[in-house]
């Protein structure tokens, strides 16, 4: 679709992990989303509700340990350990440290493939997450 691909000046390898997550957190989401709708009709409260699953940190913490991980190129590993180490400011009640941090990580890495225009591999990835 035109205007959504990534319109970067910087190099995202330069970019903090936290703002590789801000961005993976949306990519990630939209992904969720699209593939939800694309499953079929129905009320948007079960879209919803279905989504929420996708996007716990628990659920992004073990996709990414148990699936993802050992799939990973050493530089997508690398990408994923920074975003993992970075220091958040708070972790939402409803988490634990570790999920909270697995999950950054895989935002982290969702956003450093998007700003690289690495598209084909994001949905290659997203694949793997859905048919787990």
């Amino acid at each position: 679709m035109p205007g959504l691909e990534p319109q970067m000046r910087e190099d995202p390898n330069l970019l903090s992990p936290l703002t590789l997550a801000f961005v993976g957190d949306g990519v990630y989401e939209l992904l969720v989303r699209q593939y939800l709708v694309g499953k079929g009709n129905c009320p948007v409260k079960k879209l919803h509700s279905r989504a929420v699953e996708y996007v716990r940190c628990e659920t992004q913490a073990r996709l990414l340990s148990e699936k993802l991980f050992p799939l990973l190129s050493p530089q997508e590993q690398a990408v994923c350990l920074r975003g993992r180490n970075a220091h958040v400011g708070h972790v939402p009640k409803n988490a634990s440290v570790a999920d909270y941090h697995g999950a950054t990580a895989l935002e982290a890495l969702f956003g450093w493939l998007y700003l690289k225009g690495e598209l084909e591999r994001i949905r290659e990835l997203f694949l793997l997450v859905v048919e787990s």
